[in-house]
């Protein structure tokens, strides 16, 4: 039976080197796939690691029916056993149903890898209906960490070096440190608290609880 995965976890977990990995374990079998990427940091139609790896993609871009476009290559013939689906987060929420609808109708597996959450910590809307319709959700084995050494768990994007709350749900940036919009991975307690690595080395750290609300 064929199924639809969705592999996840925060920025800097490995998930688009597992993505590469994936698809290089299937093409040295002899099988034939279609990997699907969006708003990657190498820009458009490529699936890129941060490890150097990269490979060709399909960009998804808005509106994009991933079933009809299925459908029209396995009629011209194309052989397609597998499909990948990096940046899953960011595709639409009938996009995802298209990729459930290939599974069941088609017999295709689809392995898809992507980020939880957003820098609000909030469910992005691909991501939330996967966990919804995925045969099976996986979290990333490679644990990335925050600054303080502990497990990270959230997104933090920033600008400047300091910790921003507010804005666009999709800002296309990186985890590369000195970047004007960059993010960065945080472990639950630092990310409440808005201490970046950043703050962090200027001594901008507090003892004092959490600021909840009674």
């Amino acid at each position: 039976m064929a199924e639809l995965i969705y592999y996840c976890g925060t920025m800097d977990s490995g998930k688009s080197t597992l993505a590469l990995q994936t698809a290089h374990n299937h093409h040295s079998r002899g099988r034939s796939g279609v990997i699907f990427t969006n708003k990657d940091r190498a820009g458009v139609g490529v699936l890129s690691s941060r490890l150097g790896l990269s490979s060709p993609a399909i960009e998804v871009n808005q509106g994009m029916d991933l079933h009809k476009h299925v459908i029209d290559r396995l009629s011209a013939g194309d052989r397609i056993d597998y499909i990948i689906c990096d940046e899953a987060q960011f595709y639409e929420r009938g996009q995802i149903e298209q990729l459930a609808k290939i599974v069941d109708g088609l017999g295709i597996d689809v392995n898809a890898f992507g980020i939880l959450t957003d820098f609000q910590t909030l469910l992005f809307p691909g991501s939330a209906r996967l966990i919804e319709l995925a045969d099976r959700v996986h979290a990333l084995q490679v644990e990335a960490l925050c600054w303080c050494g502990s497990r990270a768990t959230h997104n933090a994007r920033t600008k400047g070096g300091v910790m921003v709350v507010e804005g666009e749900q999709v800002v296309v940036g990186d985890v590369t440190q000195g970047a004007e919009i960059a993010y960065e991975v945080l472990c639950r307690r630092h990310h409440m608290r808005q201490v970046t690595a950043r703050a962090s080395r200027a001594g901008h750290t507090s003892l004092e609880p959490l600021p909840f609300n009674e």
